[in-house]
């Protein structure tokens, strides 16, 4: 199991709007694949996979601010 975080877009950002989820709890997704969008006071950005997996749980939930670095899902990889 591997936990994914509100990634940082930019030097000045310190959370970020987390807009919606695009992968349901349980369902499996793609490398490249959309996850979830997040809203910044500068852009609006959906946030891929890095790799196919499940996503297992959702720890954020969506309409709510969310700091960088906060855990927002746990998954798992198909390879790994």
């Amino acid at each position: 199991m591997t936990t994914l975080q509100m990634p940082q877009l930019s030097d000045d950002m310190t959370e970020a709007l987390l807009c919606a989820w695009l992968v349901d709890e349980g369902a499996h997704f793609s490398a490249g694949e959309a996850l979830y969008e997040v809203e910044t006071d500068k852009v609006v950005a959906q946030i891929e996979a890095d790799h196919a997996g499940t996503l297992l749980r959702q720890l954020a939930e969506a309409g709510e601010p969310v700091p960088c670095g906060a855990d927002v899902a746990e998954v798992r990889y198909d390879d790994r």
